[in-house]
C-alpha cells in the first residue's frame, strides 16, 4: 500500500522526533557544579543550609562610636602584615571590611611592616575607617633569619623545594612571614596590651553584613580560634613538621589536651587521603587556612605554645622545609586546646583565591551559597570540612 507523500513525510518526522527522544532520555546528564561538594562524610555542603548568627549572647552596635572612650569594645585589633606596594590590594579589603562589619563597630586597624610604611600607604588606608590605624615597623631580630640556621643549607633546600613544584619555596621573605606569623608576632610591643585580633590580608572580600561584635562572642563563649576555611597543605611542604611535633609532645605530655577533648583525630586522619598522611608522615595536613583568623593571642603566649614554637624554630624547619603558620597553628590548636573552644564562623562570608565560606543568609551578597571554590574541579579535593565535621563538629 503506497501512502500519500504528506502522510510519508508526517512518519519520517515523527520516527526522527522518537529517536531524537530516546537519545536524550538515555544521554548521560551534564554534571551539576553543586553535586562535587558531595563526600562519603559530609553529605552536602553544610552552607547550603540557611545560616544563622551564633547562639548565645551577641553584642549589637550600640555605643560603637569611633570617638566614644567609654564604648563596649575591647582589647582587640584588626591585624595586617601587608607591605607598601600592596595598598591597593589593602584598600579593597578594607572596603569590604568596613562595609560589612567594622563601620559599626570600630575597632582599631594595626599594619605590620619589615620596612617603615609610606605616606602614600597610610593615607589610602587612613581614608577607608572612622576607626583608629597604627603603622608598626618589625623589629629586626623578629624578622631576620635566626643565627643558627645554615644559610647553604637554606639555599639547597629552597632549590628543592622549587623543583619539586612547592609554592614560595624559594622565596626567603616567605620563610620569614610563615615564621613571623607563627610565632613572633603576637610579641610585638604594639601588641602587649591586645588580646584578641581579627587576620586581615590584602585582595580578600568579605560578603556579608555581621552584626555583632565578634570579640565580645569570643570573649564572651571561651573561644580560642575561628576560622571559615579548612583546608589539605602541601605535604612536600613539611615532611618533618609532624615527627618533631611528635618529639616534643613526648617530651611535654603535660600540654596535651586529652584526645576524647581535642582535635588530634582530624589532625591524623588518614581515610580520606591516605597519601597525604603517609607523605607527610603521620599528620593528615588538615589546617585552618590562617589568612582568616580571629583569636585569642593568650593562646600563643601560652607557656605550652610558646615552648612548641621554640622547638620548632630550634629544629629549623621554617627554612629547611616550607613550614607555614597555617599548620603549625592548627596542630597546636589540635593537641594543646579543647575542640570546643575552635570555632567555625560559617555565618561571615569570606574569600581568599580560590576558596570561598559561602553562607545561605539573605546578609549575603556577591557570593553563591555553599560555594567552595570558582576554580578547577581538583580544588574540591583539598576541602578538609568534611574530615572537622567528622571527628569535631560544626560548632
Amino acid at each position: 500500500m503506497i501512502f500519500p507523500k504528506p502522510v510519508r513525510a508526517l512518519a519520517l518526522a515523527s520516527t526522527a522526533l522518537i529517536i531524537f527522544l530516546m537519545f536524550q532520555l538515555l544521554k548521560r546528564p551534564p554534571p551539576v557544579k553543586e553535586s562535587r561538594i558531595i563526600y562519603p562524610d559530609m553529605r552536602t555542603d553544610p552552607n547550603l543550609e540557611e545560616t544563622h548568627e551564633p547562639e548565645g549572647k551577641l553584642w549589637r552596635a550600640d555605643d560603637y562610636a569611633a570617638d566614644n572612650p567609654n564604648s563596649p569594645r575591647i582589647n582587640a585589633t584588626i591585624l595586617s602584615l601587608v607591605r607598601n606596594e600592596e595598598v591597593h590590594g589593602m584598600v579593597q579589603s578594607m572596603r569590604d571590611l568596613e562595609r560589612t562589619w567594622n563601620h559599626k563597630f570600630n575597632y582599631p586597624w594595626t599594619f605590620f611592616n619589615d620596612v617603615p610604611f609610606t605616606e602614600e600607604f597610610k593615607t589610602k588606608t587612613r581614608a577607608q575607617t572612622n576607626a583608629a590605624c597604627y603603622y608598626e615597623l618589625i623589629p629586626k631580630e623578629h624578622w631576620a633569619v635566626p643565627n643558627w640556621i645554615n644559610h647553604d643549607l637554606v639555599r639547597e633546600s629552597g632549590k628543592m623545594l622549587a623543583e619539586e613544584g612547592t609554592q614560595y619555596g624559594n622565596m626567603i621573605s616567605y620563610h620569614q612571614m610563615c615564621r613571623w606569623n607563627s610565632g613572633k608576632f603576637y610579641h610585638h610591643p604594639a601588641l602587649k596590651n591586645v588580646r584578641y585580633y581579627w587576620r586581615v590580608e590584602p585582595k580578600v572580600h568579605f560578603f556579608c553584613d555581621v552584626d555583632y561584635d565578634v570579640f565580645r562572642y569570643m570573649q564572651d563563649h571561651n573561644k580560642t580560634y575561628g576560622f571559615t576555611i579548612n583546608l589539605y597543605d602541601d605535604p612536600k611542604s613539611i615532611p618533618s613538621l609532624w615527627p618533631e611535633t611528635m618529639r616534643f609532645a613526648e617530651a611535654h605530655p603535660e600540654y596535651l589536651k586529652n584526645d576524647t577533648d581535642n582535635a588530634r583525630a582530624w589532625l591524623e586522619d588518614k581515610q580520606r587521603r591516605p597519601e597525604h598522611n603517609k607523605n607527610a608522615n603521620g599528620y593528615s595536613t588538615c589546617h585552618f587556612w590562617s589568612n582568616f583568623e580571629i583569636a585569642d593571642m593568650e593562646f600563643w603566649r601560652s607557656k605550652a605554645y610558646e615552648d612548641y614554637f621554640n622547638h620548632l624554630d630550634r629544629a629549623g624547619g621554617f627554612f629547611y622545609e616550607r613550614w607555614g603558620d597555617a599548620p603549625v597553628h592548627s596542630i597546636a590548636l589540635g593537641l594543646f586546646e579543647d575542640a570546643s573552644k575552635i570555632h567555625w564562623f560559617r555565618d561571615i562570608g569570606y574569600q581568599h583565591i580560590p576558596y570561598f565560606n559561602c553562607p545561605n543568609s539573605p546578609k549575603c551578597t556577591g557570593c553563591r551559597k555553599g560555594l567552595f571554590t570558582d576554580g578547577e574541579d581538583f580544588l574540591y579535593k583539598e576541602d578538609c570540612r568534611p574530615n572537622w565535621f567528622k571527628y569535631v563538629g560544626m560548632g
